[in-house]
């Protein structure tokens, strides 16, 4: 029972430090509902799960359905007060640990790049008050 406690307690720490220094860009930690699709092999896979950090590059994501790195998938990201989701028609997955994975934004239209800049800019003014 302990051990299984603490396998539990290691699974939910999101990413070693080794994956942080690889990072490009600054992440937001943020909670957010998502939908990723894809195609593994000849199966179409379909999960659902929650963004944990955001950054204009990338996605840490929380997901039910499991990946392999290098798989292309297609994300819609559930974004606060807004009816209709931000749609990535690319991503491809960095990393995975577990149910954690990472994916790196390939293509965004113009319209959910200005969303997804925006989200960020509100989140990172928000993480800046919470420190002071």
């Amino acid at each position: 029972m302990m051990r299984q406690m603490k396998d539990l307690r290691q699974s939910e720490v999101p990413y070693s430090s080794h994956s942080i220094e690889r990072r490009r860009m600054r992440r937001s930690f943020v909670s957010l509902g998502l939908m990723y699709s894809g195609v593994n092999e000849d199966d179409v896979l379909i999960g659902d799960g929650s963004a944990v950090d955001l950054s204009e590059g990338g996605v840490g994501i929380r997901g039910n359905c499991p990946v392999k790195i290098g798989m292309e998938l297609t994300l819609f990201l559930y974004l606060p007060d807004e009816e209709e989701p931000l749609f990535v028609s690319e991503v491809v997955v960095s990393w995975t640990k577990g149910s954690l994975f990472g994916v790196e934004l390939n293509e965004v239209s113009l319209r959910d790049g200005d969303r997804l800049r925006a989200l960020l800019h509100t989140q990172s003014a928000a993480q800046a008050e919470s420190v002071q």
